[in-house]
């Protein structure tokens, strides 16, 4: 997984980006109407119900937008919410309220979305010893926040990308020629590139499996699209040779049958692509 260091980088260039792409030479709209040194007050209003998630990255645009604007923060990230929680109170500049409004809104709503539907997850597969995943399946440029929310859901992060962990899948295994042969090129060319990466590697049948089964440095076996029946024999066979991860099309109605079958992770594309934004809104006070 990627640093603490290169997480923050993500972030403070979300930041950066969004207010670039947003504001760009100046919030006219504001600038029109609102005196530079008028000072306000405003709340995050939650309209919808599950778990708030942001709360900490708006912290972070606040501070990004103007460094004198103070947060009293009533609901932490992590927190169940209902329909008229205050989440927090943001003071200060009116028109640097007002130029950050649009960045906390959209990303704390996507993000505890997300961390609503990682929740359930995890609830659900409580007592069963798996873990819920998330996947690369996340909107291009958004993603550290979008894994981010994952966590605080309570969820567990999979590779942030492509370059902190080896994930052998159909498409590498057939352009390589077979399971075998990935594997192998895969363990010499992290030799030679003196690199330490966790290799996991994606069977789509019990003959692949026991493949795979056949040589050492496989840090995890993904089990993509079998049914109950096929996981059961196949965390079976696997034992304690590597970490074993289910995978493909899993949703809340099949995940806890699938983590009874004695899978380690299950993973799911679907706690970040396919979410319904909860309903969030930052008012101005009197």
């Amino acid at each position: 997984m990627i640093s603490k260091k290169q997480f923050r980088e993500e972030i403070d260039l979300i930041i950066a980006n969004a207010i670039r792409e947003d504001v760009g030479g100046g919030d006219h709209s504001s600038l029109a109407c609102i005196p530079e040194e008028a000072k306000g007050k405003a709340r995050l209003l939650v309209k919808d119900e599950g778990i708030i998630a942001g709360v900490e990255f708006a912290r972070q645009v606040f501070d990004y937008v103007d460094p004198w604007l103070k947060m009293d923060i009533k609901i932490q990230d992590g927190e169940a919410v209902k329909f008229g929680d205050e989440v927090f109170y943001v003071s200060g500049l009116s028109q640097s309220i007002l130029k950050a409004e649009r960045l906390v809104l959209n990303a704390m709503q996507r993000m505890s979305a997300i961390a609503t539907k990682t929740r359930k997850y995890v609830d659900l597969l409580e007592g069963t010893g798996t873990q819920i995943l998330d996947t690369r399946k996340t909107t291009p440029g958004f993603r550290a926040l979008e894994k981010w929310a994952v966590k605080i859901g309570g969820g567990v992060n999979h590779r942030f990308a492509l370059y902190d962990m080896i994930m052998l899948k159909d498409n590498h295994i057939d352009f390589c020629g077979g399971v075998g042969p990935a594997i192998e090129k895969t363990r010499q060319y992290l030799k030679d590139q003196k690199m330490n990466l966790k290799i996991i590697v994606e069977a789509r049948n019990m003959e692949e499996i026991r493949e795979i089964l056949k040589h050492q440095g496989v840090h995890r076996i993904l089990i993509d699209n079998f049914d109950f029946q096929q996981t059961r024999e196949a965390v079976a066979l696997i034992g304690d040779h590597c970490q074993t991860e289910s995978s493909g099309g899993i949703t809340l109605q099949t995940a806890r049958a699938y983590a009874e079958c004695g899978v380690d992770y299950i993973s799911s594309g679907a706690l970040t692509h396919s979410v319904y934004n909860m309903d969030l809104s930052l008012k101005a006070m009197e």
